[in-house]
């Protein structure tokens, strides 16, 4: 049995700075999450892919996030059990909570946070006849390494903030990229939107809108596509093709726990993102409430207020007196401030 005082469900960004938040209330973390290192999508998805609202840094890669987060928490010796997923959620009659994970690893603690990001997550694939076929064989749905496509023809299909994102970076490593959209409109971020118009008139990227991908070609591997434009049909040769349409997500087993969520997402209070079990938190994307964005930005600014409202649950009476880092500083457990310490890890499925 492995017990802390807050458990956290969901070892990605907003999960991270969770750690760091409570170490400064003096509160210890257990994070679990089922993939095999920390970071989540950052770490697993997309982990070169820029990132450019982080205060404080004008563009960051995803995976050097997750690497800045894992230093800046490390202080605070969170424990990790990775590789596992949590399975089940039960809470005593003294308020104590047991999470316990799908190998059987049991966790206790009086606050839970699910930091959880979309859950579990398969990427959405466009309804190409033969698109299995082709898969690892010139189409890829994520992007983990960018220089394998660099001076090589790649075509990027979607409208949304990671085709805009993926278009100028692979653009600017010499990757002659192709944007194809079904609109002329895109959804991302305004001025990626912009970044990217600059790059079609600086003849560093095509622009095909309004289209689609109807058909993928080749014996072996992926070696043409047919795009349809107002009715035409055209065909174009390329080494790589990435649908970038999203991730389905799905809550898997904590959608099973009570919790009252609206269109796969947990609903929270925005006084401090508590859902409506009582010492059970959601925090970051895998929230939801009127307004909500999902940012990591977001789910920093979640994860501070929620450990104020945990250290009321497992500090009952005592009284929190807030302090800027500027004035009290950062110390270890003991009030004595000692040099960082590993993470320790729970265990790893490889």
């Amino acid at each position: 049995m492995i017990k802390t005082d807050i458990i956290i469900i969901g070892a990605g960004p907003t999960g991270l700075f969770t750690v760091f938040e409570a170490g400064l209330l003096k509160l210890k973390c257990h994070l679990i999450d089922a993939l095999p290192q920390a970071g989540g999508q950052c770490s697993e998805i997309y982990p070169k892919k820029p990132i450019y609202d982080i205060p404080g840094f004008p563009e960051i890669l995803a995976g050097d996030l997750t690497e800045n987060l894992l230093e800046q928490s490390k202080q605070f010796e969170p424990g990790f059990t990775l590789g596992e997923r949590a399975e089940e959620i039960s809470k005593d009659k003294d308020g104590i909570f047991t999470v316990t994970t799908n190998k059987g690893t049991q966790h206790q603690a009086p606050v839970v946070a699910i930091a959880g990001g979309l859950g579990s997550f398969e990427p959405r694939k466009p309804m190409l006849e033969n698109i299995s076929f082709y898969e690892d064989k010139g189409v890829e749905y994520i992007i983990k390494d960018p220089e394998i496509y660099r001076d090589k023809k790649v075509v990027i299909a979607g409208g949304g903030d990671s085709a805009l994102d993926w278009s100028i970076f692979l653009a600017n490593i010499n990757a002659d990229v192709t944007l194809v959209h079904r609109r002329n409109e895109f959804r991302g971020a305004l001025d990626s939107v912009e970044k990217v118009r600059e790059l079609k008139n600086k003849n560093k990227i095509k622009i095909i809108t309004p289209a689609e991908i109807t058909q993928l070609k080749g014996k072996d591997k992926l070696e043409k596509i047919v795009i349809s434009r107002d009715k035409i049909e055209t065909e174009y040769e390329l080494d790589h093709f990435i649908p970038l349409f999203g991730l389905s997500p799905k809550l898997g087993p904590i959608s099973n726990w009570g919790l009252d969520i609206e269109k796969n997402a947990i609903k929270v209070d925005t006084f401090d993102y508590q859902t409506n079990i009582e010492g059970v938190f959601a925090i970051g994307d895998v929230n939801t409430y009127p307004g909500k964005l999902k940012l990591i930005l977001c789910g920093f600014h979640e994860a501070t207020l929620m450990c104020q409202s945990a250290y009321k649950i497992i500090n009952p009476g005592k009284k929190n007196i807030f302090k800027y880092t500027t004035v009290s500083g950062i110390d270890g457990f003991d009030g004595s401030r000692k040099e960082a310490k590993k993470p320790v890890v729970q265990a790893i499925n490889n």
